[in-house]
């Protein structure tokens, strides 16, 4: 079975999405879950900005970032595998690693395959499976790295890899 198709992610990419984020998770995540994302950055070379409010700064450890204080500013590193294929994560929770997929900006079958290849990497790793889904909207498939796969496919039920 071939891994996703542009056909498949009608139900994020068409004219109802556009404006939209979807959403997408590492569900039951740990702290070396989160240390493995931030690596990743580097590893990959995919260009990133990593910021706290206002400030740009360099990529701190993830147990750092996770034991900030409650008031703090939330964390975002804004990562773009390619120029076309955009990306934020948001450290939300400890035990979710959580990223917004600009799905807009990566029209068509060459940068949904960028995106699929992206898409793996945060649940390989780690073992786990990646659910996408429209803005919390998780009741039905959705496209996701399965881990059992080991490849991007619509995920029947999105809390199972």
């Amino acid at each position: 079975m071939a891994d996703l198709l542009w056909d498949d992610m009608s139900c994020l990419s068409g004219p109802d999405s556009m404006g939209r984020l979807p959403d997408v998770c590492v569900p039951n995540a740990s702290v070396e879950d989160w240390q493995t994302v931030l690596d990743l950055l580097s590893e990959k070379g995919w260009k990133y900005r990593y910021s706290e409010g206002e400030a740009v700064l360099p990529v701190p450890r993830a147990a750092d970032v996770l034991s900030r204080p409650a008031d703090a500013e939330c964390p975002e590193p804004r990562v773009r595998p390619t120029a076309d294929v955009p990306a934020i994560f948001r450290f939300l929770a400890d035990d979710e690693i959580d990223f917004d997929a600009a799905l807009r900006e990566s029209q068509g079958q060459e940068r949904l395959d960028v995106f699929r290849d992206f898409l793996r990497e945060p649940g390989r790793r780690p073992g786990k499976p990646v659910p996408m889904g429209a803005e919390g909207d998780y009741g039905h498939p959705v496209p996701g790295f399965g881990v059992g796969a080991d490849r991007v496919v619509l995920l029947a039920d999105p809390r199972v890899g």
